[in-house]
């Protein structure tokens, strides 16, 4: 789409110009398209696992429609931090935020089980967390050394790894406690494969649009099958749709406010991991789509936006928030590196989380065709991790590093019971699985001798390292 009717190509790579209207709202509108089901996913899945009611005249229905049009309004809300700035909060880039992913694994030990009540303490940690977030944006360019490819890409790894369980929940009929009938049927399985298989058709055969939003269209072509199926009815969409508000505001300290220490840990060390995941997303944008290093104003200002917008989305009940990597890769392929075009798509998306009924359509899709885009998404966040993996060089001290992280961590999140005579504080922390990875690699990373990285790796690997150095095979 980076034509000569868009500009030049030197107003393409200057986040300040602004296309001509009549495609800077498509451009935009494609932004919000290739992040929406990610965005209002987690929200989703919280609400499950605090057990809330998924059917349309569930007494819970109204607090899961009022998640998800959190989801929405704050997504966009701190994307404008990132476009517009605010003093030095943002990067003045076409950054697009979104809720995270990453804080899944300590949001839903949390709220398990405990409906609304659960709620306090994890907005709590939103809000807490996301000031703690926003100050990393003093020194994150100084403890980034802590936090190599080894590190954050075995984090990201053990995030998709504790989600894709979800997926498969999802898609055999919802969480089994539940308690669905028809649990791990086949007209269950058939709806998320219709999108499993729907995304990766658009995504591979199709061009432009069509393969940037797959995980939308598999979604909606998942959500026709149902509806020929059965498993969706025109009453309950009517259901869902009038008992929705056309328009309605935030409300502020809605489920409480409780400080929780688990809560609050969990979220602060967590958003390092989103800090970090930020700075590579900047600088993504701006060598993808300007052909240079980010500055570290840039890295600073995002990095604020990150917290400040997690922190004012935990007032309202929304989650935390992120930059979101598929908007980079979005960028890189029109060439478009206006500013201005995403925030033609923050104003759709704060706009969508005013309208409630918004939200009640999106409820009315069956957990089992979510379950096949989750699949996707949890997938690709495991790869995603992989791919940070791909940059280490695997020597016997980066393997040793990896497997004990990996083994503790991953070990926890499989068998919560291990830890069940600690406190529940860190009861909570632990059987994420996510932090105590994290918190073996990076100080294994700082503690180990770095003479270890000099010394072949067959001991350890039984040779399948590839070579002497401990390189990949290929690299």
């Amino acid at each position: 789409m980076a034509d000569g009717s868009l500009g030049s190509p030197a107003q393409l790579r200057d986040p300040n110009y602004t296309p001509p209207l009549a495609r800077a709202v498509p451009l935009g509108i494609q932004h919000v398209l290739a992040m929406f089901v990610s965005n209002v996913t987690p929200a989703i899945i919280v609400a499950g696992a605090a057990g809330f009611g998924f059917g349309s005249n569930s007494p819970d229905f109204p607090e899961l429609l009022y998640l998800i049009q959190m989801s929405m309004l704050f997504a966009g809300v701190a994307t404008l931090l990132q476009t517009v700035t605010l003093g030095p909060v943002g990067a003045a880039l076409p950054i697009v935020q979104g809720t995270s992913f990453a804080f899944l694994p300590i949001m839903i030990p949390l709220v398990a089980g405990k409906g609304v009540d659960g709620l306090a303490a994890l907005y709590g940690g939103v809000l807490i967390g996301g000031l703690f977030h926003g100050m990393l944006g003093l020194v994150i360019g100084k403890v980034r050394f802590a936090l190599p490819p080894l590190v954050t890409g075995l984090v990201v790894t053990m995030i998709g790894l504790a989600l894709v369980k979800v997926g498969i929940q999802y898609a055999a009929g919802g969480v089994p406690a539940m308690g669905t009938p028809e649990y791990g049927s086949l007209l269950n399985w058939s709806a998320a494969l219709v999108v499993i298989f729907a995304t990766l058709g658009l995504k591979f055969f199709a061009r432009g649009m069509l393969s940037v939003s797959a995980v939308l269209l598999g979604l909606v072509l998942g959500y026709i099958y149902a509806l020929m199926m059965g498993m969706v009815t025109f009453d309950a969409i009517g259901t869902s749709w009038s008992r929705a508000a056309s328009f309605a505001l935030p409300v502020p300290f809605k489920y409480g406010f409780e400080l929780s220490f688990a809560a609050i840990l969990g979220f602060c060390l967590m958003a390092f991991v989103s800090a970090v995941e930020t700075v590579g997303d900047v600088s993504g944008i701006t060598k993808g789509g300007a052909g240079r290093e980010a500055t570290d104003q840039e890295i600073a200002g995002a990095t604020y936006a990150d917290g400040i917008g997690s922190a004012v989305a935990g007032i309202f009940g929304g989650l935390p928030n992120t930059s979101f990597s598929q908007n980079v890769g979005l960028i890189a392929m029109t060439g478009v590196m206006s500013r201005h075009v995403v925030t033609i798509g923050a104003l759709f998306l704060i706009l969508c989380g005013l309208v409630p009924k918004v939200g009640a359509i999106i409820r009315t899709i069956p957990i089992e065709v979510l379950g096949g885009g989750v699949i996707v998404m949890f997938g690709m966040v495991v790869a995603a991790g992989i791919s940070m993996l791909s940059d280490v060089d695997w020597n016997r001290r980066n393997m040793v590093i990896f497997a004990i992280s990996l083994s503790v961590g991953l070990g926890l999140q499989l068998e919560p019971g291990a830890v069940q005579y600690l406190p529940d504080t860190l009861k909570v922390l632990m059987t994420s699985g996510l932090l105590p990875a994290a918190l073996i690699a990076i100080v294994l990373n700082l503690v180990l001798p770095a003479e270890l990285a000099d010394e072949a790796t067959e001991e350890v690997s039984g040779g399948m390292a590839g070579n002497g150095e401990g390189n990949l095979p290929g690299k």
